[in-house]
């Protein structure tokens, strides 16, 4: 690589850096704002027990206003400021135990502090790769069934049904010996291995 393509490299940023978010269809939640609403604020409010806090989104502009009046110690004490910038402040809380009743009990929203988003985030992945049966598929499991053309709540037997199509579909022994779908075939089969080992066909 040329000295000047790594130099051109290293000074632009990530698409991570600028902290912006696009293609999200949300509108700037500033007043009478119409601009994409591509860069997150602090929540209006707080964790629940049913879910993660839900964050403002403004544009650049208006973004960029919020954080130029932003105050974390807006309406505290002078004691309570100080308490709040002790070096250890934080780490005192005594750490909960989740097992409960002989099962694992998840957490509160409330009981976390989540000021980057990255537990409610992903609770979002988590919940976008959910089936309607409540099993969880990772990346790889959607992606075979891609490949297969099946849908996310898919059940076993109608993933090998069409398994079984596809490979009667592709088999050179199906097509008078051409092999020139033999690729897809290839793909097929991984892709059903993959998944019937997963645990959401089990």
């Amino acid at each position: 690589m040329a000295d000047d393509d790594r130099k051109e490299r290293k000074e632009r940023p990530s698409p991570r850096f600028h902290g912006r978010v696009e293609g999200t269809g949300r509108v700037c939640m500033w007043r009478d704002c119409k601009e994409p609403g591509e860069f997150r604020a602090p929540p209006l409010e707080g964790p629940s027990d049913s879910g993660p806090p839900q964050f403002r989104w403004f544009c650049l502009e208006h973004v960029r206003a919020f954080n130029s009046g932003y105050n974390f110690f807006d309406g505290m004490t002078a004691d309570e400021i100080h308490y709040a910038q002790r070096p250890m402040a934080g780490w005192e809380r005594e750490t909960r135990a989740f097992a409960h009743g002989g099962g694992d009990t998840p957490p509160k929203w409330a009981d976390f502090a989540d000021p980057i988003d990255a537990i409610g985030a992903r609770f979002g992945e988590r919940m976008a790769a959910a089936r309607k049966d409540g099993r969880v598929l990772s990346d790889g499991e959607r992606r075979s069934l891609r490949v297969l053309g099946l849908g996310t709540d898919t059940d076993r037997t109608q993933l090998r049904k069409r398994y079984s199509e596809l490979v009667r579909r592709y088999h050179p022994d199906r097509n008078g010996g051409d092999r020139a779908h033999e690729s897809e075939l290839q793909k097929v089969i991984a892709a059903y291995q993959h998944l019937k080992g997963a645990a959401a066909f089990a």
